[in-house]
């Protein structure tokens, strides 16, 4: 699997970015659906990677920094033809790592509350993520389930 960071303007990617957020619409009211645009994805404070095998997009995936010591997952998505492969494991502990590389104390994410959603609900808890209250601006919404997991460093890990 190559990772690679931005990509953002590869026509591959942006057709994802749109299956993306069309499918949040259809799940969602629009007021409630908080994928990040083109723009946004652009921003210093979010860094934004694709995942690709064999030249063929697998998937996205992105970190914005709430702060110095936290993090938010954004626009993960896996490409429909590589579902149930482990590419969004893969993507997930990725973006983990990279979160732990920053020294960030807490990753959070939002992630909607339909049957649709039910996969994604499922691969955070396996990874320790647990419901939390709405953060960084977010607000209560029935339509949103907020998620949030504690990062250990490794330096905090070792016993002395």
């Amino acid at each position: 699997m190559d990772i690679r960071i931005g990509e953002l303007r590869n026509e591959k990617v942006v057709t994802l970015l749109k299956i993306h957020h069309e499918d949040m619409l259809s799940h969602s009211p629009p007021e409630s659906v908080h994928a990040l645009d083109l723009s946004a994805l652009e921003s210093p404070n979010v860094t934004f990677w694709s995942f690709w095998v064999n030249e063929e997009l697998a998937g996205i995936g992105a970190l914005k920094e709430l702060d110095k010591e936290h993090g938010e997952i954004k626009s993960m998505r896996t490409s429909t033809n590589q579902l149930r492969k482990g590419i969004a494991r893969k993507l997930l502990e990725h973006i983990i790592r990279q979160a732990n590389i920053r020294s960030y104390k807490k990753l959070s994410l939002e992630t909607g509350t339909m049957n649709a959603f039910l996969p994604a609900q499922k691969l955070y808890l396996q990874f320790g993520f647990q419901e939390c209250e709405p953060f960084g601006g977010y607000k209560e919404d029935p339509y949103s389930m907020f998620m949030t997991k504690d990062i250990v460093s490794l330096s905090d890990s070792l016993v002395v």
